[in-house]
């Protein structure tokens, strides 16, 4: 997997925004893994967010959004923060990790969590994480879940996250 290139990110819409969920999916989803969401208001910058412009950020145990905020950014910096060990939580802002392999497990937990969200599930959010620019060695992200994502089930599995 490589990293998200937002600079070819599509036009706002192209993929589903936390405007289009609203924020009460989000938010309960979050509080269940002890993350709480923060709305930032529209066109104000968003705090902890490691690409800037929409995309979600995160510190410590809170993660930001706008209404334009995609929601596979949402859930991809959630994710983050679940994966981690509850001690490091408090220490992260806006940069989680340097870890490939929970990297992995984070855009692998982003696509099974994104079926518990009304209107969204992993076929949505695979498309989007495709359209945004997300990158996996076999070409799409449907193809590396399907295909080459057992080190990150795996991960997941070992903590008790699936």
């Amino acid at each position: 997997m490589h990293p998200i290139d937002p600079t070819h990110a599509p036009s706002s819409g192209e993929v589903l925004r936390l405007a289009d969920l609203g924020e009460a999916p989000a938010a309960v989803l979050l509080a269940r893994f002890g993350l709480q969401l923060q709305r930032v208001a529209d066109g104000a910058p968003i705090p902890g967010s490691f690409w800037g412009d929409e995309e979600a950020g995160i510190i410590g145990t809170t993660v930001y959004a706008r209404g334009d905020t995609p929601v596979h950014s949402l859930l991809h910096e959630a994710c983050h923060l679940i994966v981690l060990p509850q001690e490091r939580r408090a220490a992260v802002h806006t940069d989680a990790t340097d870890s490939i392999e929970e990297e992995d497990a984070t855009c692998y937990l982003q696509i099974v969590l994104a079926d518990q969200l009304p209107g969204v599930g992993r076929d949505r959010l695979m498309a989007d994480m495709d359209a945004w620019g997300y990158s996996f060695r076999l070409g799409s992200t449907r193809a590396w879940f399907e295909h080459d994502a057992e080190n990150a089930r795996d991960f997941l599995l070992a903590r008790d996250l699936l």
